[in-house]
């Protein structure tokens, strides 16, 4: 997948300004594709060059002028070739995962305390999906809302990136505690 998709994705219900955009990329869209604001802007330029998107510009009394963007007939037609073409296996690219991988050769201290930060990061970003979940949903149950709801891609990827927080979460304790207690175990022969 490229950022271009992801970005088309974004703009699939209504305008927005690349501000608009990288918030929505910050709380909905980061749990399944990271990108930085700066490539966001670059990217929104070569999908308006491509005829993928389309911009307005809108002038602004208070406030510097602003360009929103709407993805064209073009746009939603390279979505459906993306959505039709055969998706690669996901895999997990990680440098804390190697560091684990070597834990038998140095010392777990920096470890033991990366992975509590990273489980505080994991329990943080699982809260903002919640929240997030909860105010697509509105007064509808879940199971309503999958039935029913409007917007229910978001819903879903919102969903993934909530299993995803929480079991990291625990894998990040549960490895935290087996290096806490292996380490004091060899302290104590």
């Amino acid at each position: 997948m490229a950022l271009r998709h992801a970005v088309l994705a974004a703009l699939l219900h209504g305008e927005y300004s690349g501000y608009q955009l990288a918030k929505a990329f910050d709380i909905g869209v980061a749990n399944f594709w990271h990108a930085l604001p700066q490539q966001l802007y670059a990217e929104l330029a070569k999908l308006e060059k491509d005829g993928l998107i389309t911009g307005r510009q809108v002038i602004q009394e208070t406030r510097p002028n602003k360009r929103l963007f709407q993805v064209t007939d073009a746009g939603f037609a390279e979505l459906e070739t993306f959505a039709a073409a055969v998706s690669k296996p996901s895999f997990i690219r990680d440098d804390l995962l190697v560091k684990i991988h070597a834990v038998d050769r140095i010392d777990t201290s920096p470890l033991i305390e990366q992975l509590e930060e990273r489980a505080s990061a994991a329990e943080a970003r699982a809260g903002l999906l919640t929240s997030l979940l909860d105010t697509m949903r509105g007064a509808l149950d879940e199971e309503e809302y999958l039935r029913t709801g409007e917007r229910i891609g978001p819903y879903l990827t919102c969903l993934r990136g909530l299993s995803f927080e929480r079991e990291h979460r625990a894998w990040c304790l549960r490895t935290a505690a087996v290096l806490r207690e292996r380490r004091q175990a060899r302290a104590e022969r």
